[in-house]
């Protein structure tokens, strides 16, 4: 401090001694003390005035056009956003279906030609596939010092990185939880409270038995799970090694496990036996899904990540005829097993014109604590979407509760009392999910995931509805990865 008031005062002798030699002083309204250096100007007011000489150049309004692709309205919402950040760009925006990879074929057949587009949409299936590619995406290393500032977890960062570089980033985190009826709860297990209910799904032995009890419980039509296949993500997330390694096929112990536990949960009837994402899925969120006999079938439990909760179980709540309604009536727990599902990463096809504007979108709408706070807090209601852009669809909007990639945005929100969820009764998801984000990891993805992924579906479907045998359905799941990978080597069915 004594330093500085040695050069503070060299400094207004030195500005009397120019103003007695007719130097006019610089008039104080170009420069105010208090906007350029506050500190100096609450000592010594008659030196801030150099500085006004060092002030920032306002930042370059952005502007141009960007095609951006995706398999989600997800990107739509965050193109909207990014226009009214600066409204001097437009974004032509394409949706594309991945209803049998489509969307991926459209945008490799598109990479490197007059009609690619600038920005594209990944999604965790397929997300390292693209990255490990040499030259369909373009590096953006140089951004991920930028998530240092707003803390983004690392294992979103490593899902779209590979050899030290990195292609993709998020905008969300997605750690997953188990979501339960409290009414079911209460009458079968004699409580709804869930820390309790955690403790009688706190590993798989414990949730078989409780599945148990709730086929058992009352005259009701009750089941403890819609499907086999929504414990297949904890199940594979929990492996030791992933599907590939140094050019081999891994068959997991954790996958034979899952393919025992689902066999197990059919044939005691403990899931109703519909498909994920089929409508009887969705039917059985809001009590409308029949048995063969017409009586309703009614499910305890879904396994469901982050955005689950907003996007499939809140939106299905409500049955289409509003004859059923189970909102408020769902609660939250961490399950058996850990895990982590989905993602939407934002990549630049690489050698695109406009890739600088491209990345300042993702610098927005992946980087910035202003864009994902309002991504989580429900900011981009229809009406606002329709302010800035009225082409946009009615039923577009943002929901409220999306868990971001920011660790600082979720841990406001696990502390504020007004981000409690009525429609789990009161809970705060945030603080579930950001002790379940302390497991996420992106250690297991290898780009063959999805392609393998598919290959187990058929078989084990088959299985599991005693068309094949177990041996059968290994040795089908190994000829259709051979198909898919025919230089992959393969290992010994687990079951001959």
């Amino acid at each position: 401090m004594k330093r500085l008031y040695f050069v503070l005062s060299v400094l207004v002798a030195l500005s009397m001694l120019l103003s007695a030699c007719g130097t006019p002083a610089a008039p104080a309204t170009e420069a105010p003390a208090a906007t350029t250096a506050p500190s100096v100007a609450t000592e010594a007011p008659a030196a801030a005035a150099p500085a006004a000489t060092e002030a920032p150049a306002a930042p370059k309004e952005l502007e141009g056009t960007l095609n951006v692709w995706s398999f989600t309205n997800d990107t739509r919402i965050a193109s909207v956003a990014f226009m009214e950040k600066n409204p001097k760009v437009k974004i032509n925006f394409t949706m594309i279906p991945m209803t049998n990879g489509e969307y991926q074929t459209k945008v490799k057949a598109a990479a490197g030609t007059a009609d690619a587009p600038d920005l594209v949409a990944l999604e965790a299936g397929f997300v390292r596939e693209w990255v490990e590619a040499p030259k369909l995406l373009a590096d953006l290393t140089d951004l991920v010092p930028l998530t240092k500032d707003i803390k983004y977890y690392q294992s979103v960062i490593d899902a779209a990185s590979f050899q030290g570089v990195t292609k993709g980033f998020d905008y969300e985190a997605t750690p997953g939880a188990f979501f339960y009826r409290r009414s079911i709860a209460q009458e079968c297990l004699g409580t709804d409270d869930p820390a309790k209910v955690q403790e009688m799904v706190a590993d798989m032995t414990k949730y078989m038995e409780t599945a148990a009890k709730i086929k058992a419980c009352g005259t009701s039509n009750y089941y403890m799970s819609s499907t086999n296949a929504d414990l297949e993500t904890p199940f594979l997330f929990n492996r030791v090694d992933p599907w590939v390694k140094d050019g081999k096929l891994v068959i997991d112990p954790k996958v034979v496990e899952y393919i025992h536990f689902a066999k197990q949960m059919r044939d005691n009837g403990y899931e109703t036996g519909a498909g994920q994402w089929s409508e009887g899925w969705f039917a059985a969120m809001n009590d409308t899904l029949k048995d063969a006999n017409g009586k309703s079938m009614k499910v305890f439990g879904y396994f469901l990540p982050t955005w689950g909760l907003p996007y499939v179980l809140q939106n299905n709540a409500k049955s289409k005829d509003g004859s059923s309604d189970t909102s408020g009536d769902w609660a939250m727990a961490s399950g058996p097993l850990p895990y982590q599902w989905g993602g939407t990463w934002f990549g630049v096809i690489n050698g695109s014109k406009n890739a600088d504007l491209a990345k300042e979108f993702i610098k927005y709408c992946n980087l910035s604590l202003e864009f994902q706070t309002k991504w989580a807090s429900g900011y981009f209601t229809n009406a606002k979407l329709k302010e800035i852009d009225p082409t946009v669809p009615a039923d577009l909007q943002k929901q409220a509760g999306d868990y971001v990639s920011s660790q600082i945005v979720n841990e406001k929100l696990a502390a504020d009392p007004t981000a409690a969820s009525k429609f789990l009764g009161g809970q705060n998801p945030y603080v579930g999910f950001l002790a379940a984000a302390s497991h996420i990891s992106a250690k297991l993805m290898t780009g063959s995931d999805d392609a393998i992924g598919r290959a187990l579906n058929d078989p084990r479907d088959a299985y599991l509805s005693g068309k094949m045998t177990e041996a059968q359905m290994w040795q089908a799941f190994l000829d259709n990865v051979s198909a898919e990978f025919p230089d992959l080597v393969l290992p010994e069915p687990p079951v001959k």
